[in-house]
This record gives C-alpha cells, sequence and structure tokens, in this order.
C-alpha cells in the first residue's frame, strides 16, 4: 500500500482527498490511498511521517510556512518564497517543493490581460506563492493584512481602484465560514478588475459575488487546485 495524505486544519471541506482518490480509482492503482490529518501543532507531524509505506503529502493552511523547519531538503523555489505545500519522502529524507506557484501562474496568466497592478489580500503561505509569480510576471503588487505593515483599514480609495487584479489569498469565505469576506470597498470594483479567490469551496464566495454584482471578471482556485495536485502527483512520482 502506498500512502498520500493532506496536513492541515479543518480539513473537512477540502477536495484533495476527493480528488486524489478519484484518480487513483482512474489509474486502476487500488494500493494507493490518500487520508486527511488534522494536526493541532507542527509537532504532531512527526507522527505522521513514521508511518510505513508514506510516499508524500499535501500541506495547506495554517501550516506552509512552519513545516519547512522539519523538512531535509527544500526546492529553490521554496528557499524563495519561504512555503511549502508538497512533501516527497524519499529514503527517510522529507524534500520540501511549492506547486502553489505553477497552479496559480497558469491558472491566472492567461486570463490577465493588459492589467499591471495587483491588490493581495492576505500575507500566509499561499500569498508567498502569488507574489513570486506576480513578480516573476512583472505585475506590480501591494499586500495587505490584519496584521502586516499594510493593513485593510489602511486601504484608500485609489488602492482599489488602480490596483485591477485582486486576489484573496485568506481562508475569509471558506467553508464552513463562507458568510466571511475580505473587508475590502466592494462599490469601487468595476468591470475592469480581475477578481481571483484561491477558494474553491464554496465555488463562488461571496467576495466574488460581491465582484461580479460589480461587473468584474471572476475567477475561483478551482483549476489552481488541480493544477498544483497534478504537478504534486509528478514529483511523488519522479
Amino acid at each position: 500500500m502506498k500512502k498520500f495524505g493532506l496536513i492541515g486544519k479543518d480539513l473537512q471541506h477540502s477536495f484533495s482527498k476527493i480528488f486524489f482518490n478519484k484518480k487513483f480509482q482512474k489509474l486502476n492503482l487500488y494500493h494507493h490511498s490518500y487520508n486527511n490529518y488534522e494536526i493541532n501543532n507542527i509537532n504532531e507531524v512527526i507522527n505522521i511521517i513514521d508511518q510505513e509505506n508514506l510516499i508524500g503529502l499535501n500541506i495547506t493552511i495554517p501550516y506552509k510556512k512552519e513545516i519547512i523547519k522539519i523538512l531535509d531538503i527544500i526546492s529553490d523555489e521554496v528557499k524563495s518564497i519561504k512555503s511549502v505545500n508538497t512533501i516527497k519522502i524519499e529514503n527517510k529524507k522529507l524534500i520540501g517543493y511549492n506547486t502553489d506557484v505553477i497552479g496559480f501562474e497558469q491558472s491566472i496568466m492567461p486570463i490577465i490581460g493588459n492589467r499591471k497592478n495587483a491588490l493581495i489580500l492576505g500575507d500566509g503561505g499561499a500569498s508567498n506563492a502569488v507574489q513570486y509569480v506576480l513578480k516573476k510576471n512583472k505585475i506590480n503588487f501591494k499586500v495587505v493584512s490584519r496584521k502586516g505593515k499594510n493593513k485593510y483599514q489602511d486601504l484608500n480609495d485609489q488602492d482599489i481602484i488602480s490596483n485591477e487584479i485582486i486576489i484573496n489569498t485568506t481562508p475569509l469565505g471558506m467553508n464552513p465560514n463562507s458568510q466571511t469576506f475580505p473587508n475590502i470597498k466592494y462599490d469601487l470594483l468595476n468591470k475592469k478588475h480581475l477578481v481571483y479567490d484561491l477558494i474553491y469551496n464554496p465555488k463562488e464566495t461571496l467576495f466574488l459575488q460581491k465582484a461580479k454584482n460589480k461587473g468584474c471578471q471572476t475567477k475561483n482556485g478551482n483549476e489552481m487546485l488541480k493544477i498544483q495536485a497534478n504537478e504534486s502527483w509528478k514529483i511523488w512520482n519522479h
């Protein structure tokens, strides 16, 4: 039996387990399994890793940054963005990768058009991957968060009007807390804006609904999820 899994908190609404177990069925990989591992602190990861036949793990909120300290090797991208969402276990070594980068890049770049300025909501591990992609593609950005240098309450009208790409990297709006949404001035949005939410469950968050009501182009994180998951699979099988 080859084992894979997802480490994080509040995983009952994650699609990763469904995605991979469907993939195993489709490929007739009956000796493969994918499970959710909910943990309360990063030290509990050691017990999970000690399992026999564990090949790889995905990492999600809130451990993408914290997990790095227990890894043996990290990829060049991880060195830059300080965030991991995929671990390969090879010869008892833990190797960290980030497939959020390729997932986000391939899902957003075809629809960006001529837009050159972005506002990123949140400063966690997923935000680091988003910043990496935007920087690589020469798109200017500003990051706001609850506790960072730039806070939501400090946003002015121009921050919303001039940044025609707005990206939510926070868990606000994710099931089961689907009634929450980032605190920005939605009235300032218009059809020139591209509003992207990394959340994929629900399919349309209140954040995206509010943007759509203002005529914005919107996109959720479903395509990003599939791309990054398939990239994880490639890493585990390489």
